[in-house]
């Protein structure tokens, strides 16, 4: 029989030392992970060589995948959606990011203008009558147009508006459906437009028009309700006109998200929104070398800033169209050029290219031995254009 008095065993807890040696790494790493993150957010030269080390963001020149060139060829080369299209001699190949090509349509222009949506794109005769809307890698539809076609926009739904010259009137304007039907014709007896563009809901064409009969340019902003329009109600088609004071030159008009329309003027940009224009940017008394209105939900201008005696900064600033947030880029380069599409803006610098995205961080460097004259950009995928090659450029 047990004895009543004896003490109880004393219980030893054991101790887990695998998860203490795991929980104690886990720590160490969350620890780490945020004074790298902290560093990248703060600090320029850590954030340089952790995108150049750690996230690989810079590429040099002839280690990229490329797209060989015959140089005697002319080629007419765009990127679009995902892929980068070469037309020459009629036809036009298609080629993935690896620099594969993917197909090749029989398209019957020589020189070409081209407009792009999501996953469409339009190619069009600058001066002529041939029209092709291309939905990925296949031709949906082709037509002939009466007259001179000056200008073409899709929108992301397939939506193709043309502008043509060479009429008995000043400007023409015929607009498409996806399957490629006619839907409705508007005439501008005299003025000359220097713009258009869908609304991506296909409710809405805006066209950004030029009266230069006057002895100063007025520019304007016309609303037209497709529907209406396409019905045959042509007097109630319009649905609002927007007036410019005199000599204030539009250039471009861009729709973004909830029917906003973007309307870029050379000293300034604006927006369309309830049937009211405020302006989002400002160019009076400033060095801006650059402005772009071709990007998702957000606008981009470049304002020269002086860094020193002889040198100069780049301020990229970026507004979402949104939120009206705007965010900073700087490079410590006078910009030669922009190009944009989506969520992109690529900066050229002469010897090299930086792609930002519209939330103002690096996403891709370029580096060249050369300088670069030529780019392609679309939201994923841009190419660096030589003579004999195009260098692919993953965004």
């Amino acid at each position: 029989m047990k004895d009543v008095w004896e003490e109880p065993e004393s219980q030893v807890k054991k101790i887990n030392k695998k998860k203490i040696v795991i929980t104690s790494i886990v720590a160490v790493l969350i620890v780490f992970l945020l004074v790298v993150i902290g560093l990248y957010l703060s600090n320029k030269q850590a954030r340089e060589w952790i995108d150049r080390n750690i996230f690989r963001k810079e590429v040099e020149q002839d280690k990229a995948t490329t797209i060989e060139l015959k140089e005697e060829q002319n080629n007419n080369i765009y990127a679009f959606n995902k892929y980068i299209g070469i037309l020459n001699q009629t036809k036009f190949t298609i080629y993935g990011n690896t620099g594969n090509e993917e197909t090749s349509l029989d398209i019957q222009i020589s020189n070409p203008i081209f407009s792009s949506g999501n996953r469409f794109l339009a190619i069009a005769e600058d001066g002529g009558q041939k029209l092709y809307l291309i939905e990925d890698k296949t031709i949906s539809w082709k037509a002939e147009i009466e007259g001179n076609i000056s200008q073409i926009h899709v929108n992301r739904n397939g939506y193709v508006a043309v502008v043509i010259t060479g009429t008995s009137y000043k400007t023409v304007i015929k607009m498409y459906n996806p399957s490629g039907k006619e839907m409705f014709t508007t005439f501008l007896a005299s003025t000359r437009a220097i713009d258009v563009s869908i609304s991506n809901d296909n409710k809405y064409l805006a066209i950004a028009e030029i009266d230069t009969s006057g002895t100063m340019v007025q520019s304007s902003i016309r609303i037209m309700s497709i529907e209406k329009a396409e019905s045959g109600d042509t007097e109630n088609s319009l649905e609002k006109t927007y007036t410019s004071p005199a000599g204030k030159l539009i250039t471009n008009i861009e729709y973004q998200n909830k029917n906003k329309l973007i309307c870029m003027y050379t000293d300034s940009i604006t927006e369309i929104e309830n049937e009211q224009e405020n302006t989002l940017v400002d160019n009076i008394d400033k060095k801006v070398s650059f402005q772009s209105i071709d990007l998702e939900n957000n606008i981009c201008s470049i304002e020269e800033k002086s860094s020193g005696l002889f040198t100069a900064d780049s301020v990229v600033n970026i507004v979402n169209t949104d939120s009206k947030e705007t965010k900073q880029y700087t490079v410590n380069y006078v910009a030669r050029e922009i190009y944009t599409n989506g969520n992109i803006i690529a900066l050229n610098l002469g010897t090299e290219i930086e792609f930002i995205n519209t939330g103002g961080w690096l996403v891709k460097r370029y580096i060249a031995n050369q300088e670069i004259t030529n780019v392609v950009v679309s939201n994923s995928i841009a190419g660096i254009i030589y003579r004999d090659k195009i260098e692919i450029i993953n965004l």
